[in-house]
């Protein structure tokens, strides 16, 4: 059976979205599980160590995997690497001793940061391949650029909102290891959907030469720069200090952190993929560009900001926690949104996933900073609230450095691709 464009997007999408909820509940039940056990902030940190670090060395590799040999194959071995990671989390027993229990937990993790950005950058990737050439309409292409990446993204966040939702409700019905064996029997079923994909999804028609590797153009290596600071700046509160400090300063279970986190998620991923509807609602009827991206990352510098001095005036924690957690939801899901079009708009359709390959390095780069100092700043207060608040200066510090170096951006040029040349 032939399949068209959209139809081999369409599978390659509703993995993704299956393999996004098995990775949100996971980094849920990671957390809330070893802290239970006892683990401070920065132990559990260090349990995504291997999971930020080896989706750096991921995403700089996968790419020129996917250019050469095509996006079928990073999609079939991250989702069954991901299953691989599950199953063997389903053994770790509280027994265990610590040191034994980090190692083991940060090797499945590792493969899991494999799986989870081979995936990612598969399905990335695959839009630029489905979105029609228009080379009479520059910028008819580039707003359908736009909306796809939108949806596609937007709704990745959506279904990793009630991955978390998952997570903390998974925990407390069936326990950790239930958990993640069930997890890991619905993530087979979705990669049996994948088995009808053709081989040369997003394969270059020359082989791509491994020095292709890193970046030529100006625009993928500043806003791989700028994409760096900036998923650093909501890790750096978000992945381990927030949930700790839900459950040390307000008392919250798992299953209400997850629930709540998760819906935070959701909604990030309906703004994000609404973008291009709230640009034009603004009266904003063009593509975005450069500019756009400074405004929005300048507005979020303030945010991170202006929580942690309602936290440190001593304001209800869980309004101050509550509105700032929607301001900056808001607002990074536009700088999101316009960032994961841009990388696309950067680049041609023959080096896709070079490129992509390469943006999702500095952005898993980004996670990787961003955890280690989440837990690390955390840890300096001397109570919860002035641990969130050095996690949240430090947030503002980083949004900061990315709305800098968006600044040096340069204009969208119009993109002539090799598939278009060849017709």
């Amino acid at each position: 059976m032939k399949l068209s464009p959209l139809q081999q997007y369409g599978i390659v999408t509703a993995n993704y979205w299956a393999f996004t909820l098995t990775d949100g509940a996971l980094r849920m039940l990671v957390v809330f599980h070893f802290h239970q056990l006892g683990y401070s902030t920065l132990e559990i940190a260090f349990l995504f160590l291997f999971y930020e670090l080896f989706g750096v060395i991921t995403n700089l590799y996968g790419g020129w995997i996917g250019a050469r040999y095509g996006l079928r194959l990073t999609l079939w071995v991250g989702t069954l690497l991901q299953i691989l990671a599950l199953l063997m989390l389903v053994p770790v027993a509280a027994s265990w001793p610590k040191l034994l229990s980090v190692i083991y937990v940060m090797a499945a993790q590792a493969i899991s940061g494999i799986a989870k950005d081979l995936n990612k950058m598969s399905a990335k990737s695959a839009i630029k391949t489905v979105v029609p050439e228009t080379p009479a309409d520059q910028q008819q292409g580039q707003q359908q650029l736009f909306k796809w990446v939108a949806i596609l993204t937007g709704s990745k966040n959506a279904l990793k909102g009630v991955g978390f939702f998952l997570g903390g409700v998974l925990l407390t019905a069936f326990g950790f290891n239930a958990a993640v064996g069930s997890m890991a029997a619905g993530l087979a079923l979705a990669f049996l959907l994948t088995l009808v994909l053709p081989g040369e999804i997003g394969k270059m028609k020359s082989k791509a030469a491994f020095s292709s590797l890193f970046s030529k153009s100006q625009g993928i290596n500043v806003l791989s720069l700028a994409r760096f600071f900036l998923f650093g700046a909501r890790d750096v509160w978000f992945v381990v200090a927030l949930p700790v400090f839900l459950e040390a300063s307000l008392g919250w279970g798992f299953g209400e952190i997850g629930g709540f986190l998760g819906l935070w998620v959701i909604g990030y991923g309906i703004v994000q993929g609404s973008a291009p509807a709230l640009r034009r609602l603004w009266g904003q009827t063009s593509s975005p560009g450069a500019s756009a991206l400074q405004f929005w990352s300048a507005l979020l510098t303030a945010i991170p900001a202006l929580i942690a001095v309602a936290l440190w005036r001593q304001v209800e924690v869980s309004i101050a926690i509550t509105a700032g957690l929607a301001a900056f939801g808001v607002v990074f899901a536009m700088n999101s949104s316009i960032h994961s079009y841009l990388v696309l708009a950067y680049t041609d359709t023959e080096s896709v996933s070079l490129n992509v390959g390469f943006y999702y390095m500095a952005n898993a780069a980004g996670r990787l900073v961003g955890t280690l100092l989440s837990g690390a700043a955390f840890m300096l207060g001397r109570s919860a609230a002035a641990g969130m608040q050095a996690c949240l200066w430090t947030s503002s510090l980083l949004v900061l450095l990315s709305a800098l170096t968006c600044l040096k951006l340069p204009r969208i040029q119009p993109i002539v691709s090799n598939r278009a040349t060849a017709t």
